[in-house]
């Protein structure tokens, strides 16, 4: 496969230059932890209390009220934080899930022309499954450095993050530039929500010269980890029909073709089920050559550790031949995950039935530069032709997501990342790209050609978002609140 040519040199981007001098780190740090223990673990507990699942998990959450519940304890919360000028507010379009959106003017009105945009989300994914004895997703545990729940990592902590440090600066006498936060509730739907919303308060929001998006993660939790690239992301289901009713498999066996045979035919279009690889050239892209070094580099550091920790069986092979190979497989190879299954009974219910239809839900992982879109077409086209044996064969999907390729740092950005992470995580920052998909790094890239990104979180080895036992790692978010602080008193 070709290799691109490297990136064109940073520009100077949200004004070229840093606009501030730092706060004091030590100080910083010793304000940060009482701000954490003292004010952002009580909400951040109560928080997880909260069963705000994201719409596509909850398709009566209007009724269920958990989404503004959560939205209502995040606003609350920041509104009673020492943060001069801001205003902090929900906003609600028709029929749309509810964004928690606040303003904080600048210190000094010569700052006041560029603006930060801080981004996280409330909504959470299920619990999924069974956590492990002592822990329950609807209850903050707190074990040494971590806090388990679900939603506290991805991405309940956001919010407290932004308004501590603001409220820390503030408390310092630190100035900073204009600021503006987004917290949506639809992300772990695929943002459906999200772009009626930019629409809306665009006037608002204005030009930001930075975004902040605090809902990724690293592969350590040794330093700062900025995410270079996120995957693109298709959700599709697909229905085979065989029956209008189940019938004794010993009388219809071997006659009437079996229904997950055939949706397993039709997978097989897409991969290879020997070794994964995609099989459908509109679904995969190259790999840029800068990328391939900063994956090497990682690798190269990390060794075997570097595609990161999974709770994997004893003897399972992993994908690569090399930490390497498995971080380009993770980060900018498309990858599918079947995620759902209807019309299979429990296996206590299971009897000799062949039954009528099998419906799968696809969930794949697009290189950051594929156009989502275009392979949603491709994908729709080869699932749905020439359907074996003359099945009935339906085909749904969800709102294709782009990926995101972040732009090189401005210099002052670059400059001010690695000071933070030097004075708060004591190493320099790092860059790699993230198997998962943030829709809204996508939709701002977009809008705002030239912005530059700050896209990082807490999400690192074994906190296992979206799995059980989901937990926040606190030294990592304290540290990572500083480092948010330290370039909001920076940035242009």
């Amino acid at each position: 496969m070709p290799e691109t040519e490297d990136p064109p040199p940073a520009s100077g981007g949200a004004g070229g230059a840093r606009a501030g001098t730092p706060p004091d780190a030590r100080e910083l740090r010793v304000l940060l932890e009482e701000r954490w223990e003292q004010d952002v673990l009580p909400a951040l507990a109560e928080y997880t209390r909260i069963g705000c699942l994201s719409p596509s998990f909850d398709a009566a959450w209007e009724e269920h009220g958990e989404l503004e519940r959560a939205a209502e304890l995040l606003r609350s919360w920041c509104t009673s934080r020492a943060v001069p000028g801001a205003t902090v507010e929900l906003v609600r379009l028709d029929r749309r899930t509810p964004v928690l959106y606040a303003e904080i003017p600048a210190t000094d009105p010569a700052r006041s022309a560029s603006t930060t945009l801080c981004y996280g989300h409330l909504d959470k994914q299920p619990p999924l499954g069974t956590w492990r004895e002592g822990l329950d997703p609807y209850v903050a545990v707190r074990e040494g450095d971590r806090l388990y729940g679900r939603g506290t990592a991805d991405d309940g902590y956001s919010t407290f993050a932004v308004f501590a440090a603001l409220e820390a600066l503030a408390a310092l006498g630190q100035e900073h530039g204009r600021c503006v936060m987004l917290i949506e509730a639809s992300e772990e739907s695929g943002s459906p929500d999200l772009e009626a919303y930019l629409d809306h308060l665009a006037p608002r929001i204005g030009t930001p010269g930075l975004v902040v998006c605090l809902d990724s993660g690293g592969a350590t939790y040794d330093r700062l980890w900025l995410t270079s690239s996120l995957r693109g992301n298709l959700v599709a289901t697909v229905r085979v029909d065989v029956l209008s009713e189940g019938v004794h498999s010993g009388m219809a066996g071997g006659i009437v073709p079996s229904s997950f045979r055939i949706a397993r035919q039709l997978i097989s279009r897409v991969e290879d089920q020997e070794t994964g690889r995609i099989l459908l050239p509109e679904l995969d892209a190259e790999i840029p050559a800068h990328r391939r070094r900063e994956i090497a580099e990682v690798a190269a550091e990390l060794g075997e550790a570097a595609a990161g920790a999974f709770p994997a069986v004893p003897g399972l092979r992993l994908t690569g031949d090399s930490p390497a190979e498995q971080l380009e497989n993770g980060t900018w190879r498309p990858a599918l995950a079947l995620t759902g299954v209807e019309g299979i009974p429990p296996l206590a219910e299971g009897g000799n039935v062949l039954r009528p239809y099998t419906s799968v839900k696809l969930s794949l992982r697009l290189p950051p530069s594929c156009d989502a879109t275009r392979a949603l077409a491709a994908l729709e086209a080869e699932l749905t032709r020439d359907p074996p044996s003359g099945a009935l064969v339906t085909f749904s999907a969800e709102q294709p997501a782009d990926g995101w390729d972040a732009p090189a740092p401005a210099p002052w950005l670059a400059s001010a990342v690695d000071e933070a992470s030097r004075a708060f995580f004591g190493a320099p920052y790092r860059s790699l790209g993230l198997g998962g998909s943030i829709p809204f790094m996508a939709s701002l890239a977009r809008r705002y050609p030239g912005v530059q990104f700050l896209a990082t979180g807490v999400l690192g080895p074994g906190s296992n978002a979206h799995g059980p036992n989901e937990f926040l790692h606190l030294p990592t978010a304290k540290a990572l609140t500083a480092c948010v602080a330290h370039v909001l008193a920076v940035a242009p």
